[in-house]
């Protein structure tokens, strides 16, 4: 357990500058403010007011004030920063100045949901792989043309700089306590992935903020451009964000989804909490798949879902319930596959956690699952199957309609939300591309 002494120990020991405190829009972008050390102890008692005016989704200019209150057990040393600038960071929830947590914080947000789990006897804790591009940096640290920086592909092995790198960022990472299950590349030429260990969702949320920042910082300092964009090249895959996730008894721990006598090995309530991702999983996208670009991966790129359907097998059904290792039945979870990095950790998870509180409370049923092997055999089924949206447009709209996915965001998130995706889409939709012109200028 951190605290205050040991934080200003390590402060001292480290031989620390400054203080770096982080937060996010409402779309996922780090913020932050940097303050000397002298001020550590000060920060760590009561925080650092702010003007949150000119943050998305934040506050009017009359209401503004904000106060960045730290969470002690996300200090860690910035390992990029030289010894002179040496930098510590916190990360932090956003509160009025009248000590209530301020609405429009997507940390708080998540909280929330994480506190209705709670109340129901439930700890929710996922596991995510983290997939992103490694593209060359060119003269003048221009990153176009996107030129991948290897030509390595799935799961090879290479001696070159390919393996270094990802070593370079898993150590990264690993100094900054963020533990990682595996690293290897994927199937593009230039993608990797990142898998991280299973955690409580909070936690999980704050190491992906990590993570990107992190990432970014080694590829940097490696003359590479790190891009978490869902789909980067048209000639390339997409790059996706699967969730793993489970509930576990509060008091005890246990994994609640796991019933070895059930085919799937799913219990009850982890049927139900399934229905409800299922039920809500169009409304969610708007979130999880938050980029027009977003939906340039989803259903077009390799093993995107397309359908609303689950499966145990099938890789390209939107959740999966994956296989486990003989003796650790105990972990059963769900994958969901929409979820891309481009995403804000702290509403994707709080979006798929209120959507599968609602299938538990609401006890909705669960349909078959849709394998392979079923596919040939049942094309009427998978006729009448629930698409995902086909753009950021789409997902909106259907957001809008579902007060559940609304509830999870807040009113003031969802309102702020809903218009800064509206305005992306609007400009998308201005937009005169290469393609018309080289399609139709000499043709009309």
């Amino acid at each position: 357990m951190t605290t205050h002494d040991t934080i200003l120990t390590a402060i001292h020991e480290q031989q620390v500058k400054f203080i770096n405190l982080w937060f996010t829009d409402i779309t996922g972008m780090v913020k932050s403010i940097v303050v000397p050390v002298g001020d550590a102890e000060h920060i760590l008692q009561n925080g650092c007011a702010f003007d949150g005016s000119s943050i998305e989704g934040f506050a009017r200019a009359a209401e503004s004030d904000m106060v960045l209150m730290p969470d002690l057990q996300t200090f860690t040393i910035l390992p990029w920063d030289t010894p002179e600038e040496r930098t510590a960071r916190l990360i932090c929830t956003v509160y009025t100045p009248q000590g209530e947590p301020f609405i429009g914080d997507p940390r708080t947000a998540l909280i929330n949901v994480i506190k209705q789990a709670e109340k129901m006897g439930f700890a929710y804790k996922t596991g995510i792989e983290l997939e992103f591009f490694l593209f060359h940096r060119h003269l003048e640290n221009a990153i176009l043309p996107l030129t991948p920086h290897d030509e390595v592909s799935y799961f090879d092995l290479s001696t070159n700089f390919t393996q270094s790198i990802r070593r370079k960022m898993v150590s990264t990472l690993t100094s900054m306590g963020i533990c990682v299950d595996s690293a290897h590349h994927e199937i593009g030429f230039g993608q990797h992935e990142i898998d991280f260990s299973y955690n409580d969702a909070l936690i999980s949320a704050d190491q992906i903020l990590t993570a990107r920042m992190a990432l970014k910082s080694v590829a940097q300092h490696n003359n590479l451009h790190c891009t978490f964009m869902p789909r980067p090249r048209m000639d390339l895959p997409g790059s996706g964000m699967h969730t793993h996730q489970s509930l576990h008894d509060l008091k005890t721990g246990e994994n609640v989804f796991s019933n070895l006598d059930n085919e799937y090995g799913l219990s009850e309530t982890a049927r139900y909490f399934l229905a409800g991702q299922l039920r809500h999983a169009r409304a969610m996208c708007a979130v999880l798949a938050p980029l027009v670009n977003s939906y340039k991966r989803l259903g077009t790129s390799f093993e995107a879902p397309v359908y609303v359907t689950w499966a145990h097998i099938n890789r390209g059904a939107l959740i999966r319930v994956p296989s486990n290792m003989p003796g650790k039945e105990e972990h059963t979870r769900l994958e969901l596959r929409c979820p891309d990095p481009s995403s804000n950790p702290y509403l994707a998870a709080a979006v798929m956690l209120q959507a599968g509180l609602d299938g538990i409370r609401q006890r909705i049923p669960l349909p078959e699952p849709l394998e392979e092997t079923l596919l040939g055999q049942d094309k009427v089924r998978l006729r009448r199957a629930e698409v995902l949206p086909t753009s950021l447009g789409d997902a909106l709209d259907a957001l809008a309609e579902d007060d559940v996915i609304l509830s999870a965001l807040g009113p003031h998130i969802s309102d702020s939300y809903l218009a800064a995706k509206q305005q992306e889409v609007d400009e998308y939709n201005r937009q005169v591309t290469a393609w018309e012109i080289e399609r139709y200028i000499n043709r009309y």
